[in-house]
C-alpha cells in the first residue's frame, strides 16, 4: 500500500489500555542500563521492590501503542523508520504501579524530499484510569526514510535547543550491555531492527542498534544521577534530538550545562566518537 500523508493524519489509533506493576518498573529501568552496579544503593532504589521508585523517561512505554509503523494500512517502509526525536512533559510523578490508557495521534507529516524522507509527529496523553489524572504528554518525531517526495505540504517547526559552545559542567560515562536492546525491548518496544541481525543488515546496519528510547533512558539516568541526586520528581520536561544510532555495549557520555532550573545536554557514542543525542534539553523543579 503505497504512502498516503492525509490518510496518516486521519488514522484512527486504538486506545491502549495498560495496567503495569513494580515489575515492569523494574525491568525497564534494567533495560537502559540501571543496577550495572550493584554497590550503587541509589540505582537501587530502580529495580529492587523497597522504596521502589520510577525513572522519568518509563513515561515513555506506558500505553504504548506499539511499533504502529510496520502496519499494513500506514503505507510506510517500516524498515527504513528511525526515531528522530522525543519530548516529554510530566504532569505528575509516575507511581510505581496503575492503570493507564491513552490514544496516539498523528498530528504532523512533512515531506524533507525523496531522498531524506517524511518527519512524522505523534502525540499522546497518558491519563492515571483511576485518579482521572493526566500523568505526562509525549510528542514523537519519527523519520521514515523511505516514504519522502510526496509533495506534502505539512510544517514542522520544531524549537530548537542549542547546545552552549563552553565546556559541559557536568560529564557522566554510562556503559550498556552487548544484549542491552533485547532486555529494553521486553518493557514493550518490538521493532526487529533492535533485536535481528537479518532485519538490521536490511536498514545498513552492521548488527542491532539500540533503541532509541533506550538511549534517551541512559541520559535520564545520566541526569537524574548527576542533577537530580536521583529524586525523579524534579523531572519536569524533556526533548531532544537522536542524531545517530548506538551499538549495544557501547559507553554513553552525557555532557551536561547548567542555568538554573533549566539545563542542556547531548550524549556521545565514545567507542564511535559521534554524538548521538544532541539538542537536549531539561526543566527541573
Amino acid at each position: 500500500m503505497p504512502f498516503d500523508a492525509e490518510k496518516l493524519l486521519n488514522r484512527e489509533f486504538p486506545t491502549i489500555r495498560q495496567t503495569y506493576t513494580e515489575k515492569d518498573c523494574m525491568l525497564y529501568a534494567l533495560g537502559v542500563g540501571m543496577g550495572i552496579d550493584p554497590l550503587d544503593e541509589d540505582s537501587l532504589r530502580f529495580v529492587y521492590e523497597e522504596n521502589l521508585k520510577v525513572l522519568p523517561s518509563q513515561s515513555v512505554m506506558l500505553a504504548h501503542p506499539g511499533f504502529w509503523a510496520k502496519e499494513e494500512d500506514t503505507g510506510l517502509d517500516w524498515v527504513k523508520v528511525l526515531h528522530a526525536g522525543q519530548e516529554i512533559i510530566l504532569h505528575k510523578e509516575l507511581p510505581a504501579s496503575g492503570t493507564v490508557e491513552a490514544t496516539t495521534k498523528v498530528t504532523e507529516v512533512t515531506d524533507k524530499s525523496e531522498r531524506a524522507g517524511a518527519l512524522i509527529v505523534s502525540e499522546r496523553i497518558v491519563r492515571d484510569v483511576e485518579t482521572g489524572d493526566d500523568l505526562c504528554t509525549l510528542i514523537t518525531t519519527i523519520l521514515a526514510r523511505g516514504d519522502g517526495g510526496f509533495g506534502g505540504e505539512g510544517k514542522i517547526s520544531p524549537k530548537t535547543d542549542l547546545i552552549p559552545s563552553s565546556e559541559p559542567d557536568i560529564i557522566c560515562d554510562l556503559p550498556t550491555l552487548p544484549q542491552q536492546a533485547l532486555i529494553y525491548r521486553l518493557s514493550g518496544d518490538f521493532n526487529p531492527l533492535h533485536a535481528s541481525p537479518a532485519v538490521a543488515r536490511n536498514a545498513d546496519f552492521k548488527m542491532p542498534i539500540l533503541h532509541g528510547l533506550c538511549t534517551l533512558g541512559i541520559a535520564t539516568h545520566a541526569l537524574v544521577k548527576t542533577c537530580c541526586n536521583y529524586n525523579s520528581a524534579k523531572f519536569k520536561r524533556m526533548r531532544l534530538r537522536f542524531s545517530a544510532p548506538v551499538y549495544p555495549g557501547e559507553t554513553i557520555r552525557t555532557e551536561i550545562w547548567k542555568s538554573g532550573d533549566e539545563l542542556s545536554f547531548r550524549c556521545k557514542s565514545l567507542e564511535q566518537d559521534k554524538v548521538v543525542i544532541n539538542n537536549g534539553y531539561l526543566q527541573v523543579g
